[in-house]
């Protein structure tokens, strides 16, 4: 991947920024900031997960088999091994939202 460093002007996204840390800031750094940002991403998605099944009163057999999804699946997604994408993440998002609707549509 190719690294373009850029200039920034102070306010120019109507806030402040500190060029000094800009300019600190490393590849290295750079790099752990993804790593944390991912694994943030994954802790929470599984929160999500789990809350929208716990919240149903489901176990992750019965979630799984109302919602058609391998029980492998909702194991990784509550274990933050993976993440629901596309319409798997629609679904989870409806369910939250209007959980009676969302049900009696997969049934």
């Amino acid at each position: 991947m190719k690294t373009v460093r850029i200039s920034l002007e102070d306010g120019r996204a109507g806030g402040k920024i500190d060029t000094a840390k800009v300019d600190a800031t490393t590849d290295i750094d750079i790099a752990r900031h993804r790593r944390e940002d991912r694994l943030t991403a994954l802790k929470e998605s599984a929160e999500f997960a789990r809350s929208v099944r716990q919240r149903l009163g489901l176990s992750q057999l019965e979630f799984s088999q109302r919602i058609n999804v391998p029980l492998d699946t909702i194991r990784n997604w509550e274990q933050g091994k993976r993440t629901p994408t596309g319409p798997a993440k629609t679904l989870l998002r409806v369910l939250d939202k209007a959980p009676e609707a969302a049900l009696a549509a997969l049934a």
